[in-house]
């Protein structure tokens, strides 16, 4: 038996290597492998005496060779090979073990010369592979030190069986593809007119799995982007039960809208929609108004916060069922009330780089589109009717405006003083989600709100129903077949009235 070792991750490999020797097994291996190898008293034949020639070009060509792919690449049950193989002086190798340059590593410094990620570019490690695990009946392909143990411990109770191959040769092909995506993305990355390229490929790391999805019945898994280190997906859990497949969900929702605002800013959600949002000076005020702005769904909500979360805060949280709590850090006095809790997820958060694109899969095969960056600028806007806004319901506009990007269309925001007072999400008409956004029944809640739209107004009946709720200003993008006819019943109203001329539907 035969087996050709070259590893970047060392992990476990002495240990594997020490076993393969005890069954007897031959061990091949190559350049930095081979020395550690050696170096730890594993008896090792480098692959130059193999090949009987040197590695060449700075070690680029080492193991692409006829003896060494042909002795991986060769069917044993078949006679043509194996009497080419004896006239030719190839024997077989039965087992390799690999993984490859550490190209992810090496990208993931921000600042790494761009001739430097190229010679981490692996090329006879994937072909090895590959080869490997083509050839998976005959040949044992292993590229996760995870998978030692397992393997070892089969190899010393007899022969490893069809299934077990044919998985490990899968786990290689996606080992590989994950590692020439990464490579694509890079080189990609250097070419800003490639968005949509005409093969897309994704490269996810496995990051835990829940113990259901959306509902208990359905498994899940949740994956991270390699070279990330900010986000939901790699919080930091300081305390509380292990996170669901919602809560990974409902918490990116909150991080990502309380991080739209540079100001403190507090965030509850509830099913992926910012049920209560405030801006503030205070902290401890800016939870207390967006709790106020639905005390019902903000009932086992998730809180996120743009800014270190103060004791104040904290103490006024005490009495509030919290599913999970996000922020970029913590008093020590708030993280001391919040372990008190036993249950809630705390989760420090670092800020990330957003992805370009976003995937939504349907029936066979996915959506990609770019994220909407939310970035409209207030000098593109319009005030199109004859009154026109202050200062302060101006900053009410802005705010509710970048609000209602965040929300299921047909989304509608009604606020005051940068504080959300009523939403409605997800209405298959527009007016159903304003009776929704201004369901209150307190008295002259909505007096001086201001409404925002995430698409236009189709009919007047929109404005003239919030009228009267006391709401006289309302902003949205524009561009109905009835934009006239609704800026005359506004005008008609007394009512202010901004055109931003962009639309943001979220679905």
């Amino acid at each position: 038996m035969r087996a050709l070792i070259s590893v970047s991750d060392k992990r476990g490999i002495l240990d594997f290597s020490k076993l393969l020797l005890s069954l007897g097994c031959e061990i091949i291996s190559t350049g930095g492998t081979s020395e550690y190898l050696t170096k730890n008293k594993i008896p090792v034949v480098d692959i130059s005496e193999i090949t009987s020639f040197p590695e060449i070009l700075g070690g680029r060509v080492k193991t692409l060779h006829p003896k060494i792919h042909g002795g991986i690449l060769a069917k044993r049950n078949k006679n043509l090979h194996v009497k080419e193989m004896n006239e030719l002086g190839i024997v077989g190798i039965d087992i390799v073990v690999n993984n490859l340059y550490p190209f992810q590593q090496t990208i993931s410094d921000r600042d790494v010369l761009f001739q430097e990620a190229l010679e981490n570019i692996d090329i006879g490690g994937p072909a090895m592979t590959r080869a490997a695990a083509k050839n998976f009946e005959d040949v044992l392909i292993i590229v996760d030190p995870e998978d030692y143990d397992n393997v070892g411990k089969i190899l010393i109770n007899g022969k490893v069986d069809y299934k077990l191959r044919c998985y490990l040769a899968s786990k290689a092909f996606r080992h590989t593809a994950f590692y020439d995506t990464l490579v694509a993305n890079f080189l990609s990355n250097t070419d800003t007119n490639l968005k949509f390229p005409n093969y897309l490929t994704s490269g996810w790391e496995l990051e835990k799995i829940p113990r259901y999805g959306e509902n208990p019945h359905q498994k899940s898994a949740v994956y991270k982007s390699p070279n990330e280190t900010g986000g939901i997906v790699n919080a930091e859990k300081l305390h509380g039960i292990e996170m669901s497949y919602l809560n990974y969900f409902d918490a990116d929702a909150a991080w990502i809208s309380c991080n739209l605002f540079d100001e403190q800013c507090v965030s509850i959600i509830k099913h992926g929609n910012p049920c209560g949002l405030s801006v503030n000076d205070d902290q401890t005020e800016a939870y207390k108004r967006a709790v106020k702005s639905d005390p019902i769904s903000a009932f086992g909500g998730i809180v996120g916060f743009n800014k270190e979360v103060t004791e104040s805060t904290a103490n006024e949280m005490r009495d509030h069922f919290i599913d999970v709590i996000v922020a970029p850090s913590y008093e020590k006095n708030a993280l001391e009330i919040f372990k008190k809790r036993k249950r809630t997820r705390i989760l420090q958060v670092s800020q990330n780089k957003l992805s370009n694109l976003m995937f939504r899969s349907i029936s066979g095969g996915i959506l990609v589109q770019e994220f909407d960056p939310n970035n409209d600028s207030s000098e593109n806007w319009d005030v199109v009717t004859k009154k026109k806004p202050n200062k302060k319901i101006f900053d009410d506009l802005k705010f509710s405006w970048k609000i209602s990007s965040l929300i299921k269309s047909n989304a509608i925001v009604v606020a005051k003083d940068r504080t959300i007072l009523g939403m409605g999400a997800g209405q298959p008409n527009r007016l159903n989600s304003v009776k929704l956004a201004t369901s209150s029944s307190e008295k002259n809640y909505y007096q001086d709100s201001v409404l925002a739209s995430d698409a236009f107004f189709p009919f007047p009946d929109n404005l003239i129903f919030a009228r009267e709720k006391g709401i006289k200003s309302f902003i949205q993008p524009g561009g109905s077949i009835k934009d006239q006819e609704i800026i005359n019943v506004a005008n008609e109203l007394g009512l202010i009235m901004v055109f931003t001329h962009t639309r943001h539907f979220l679905h």
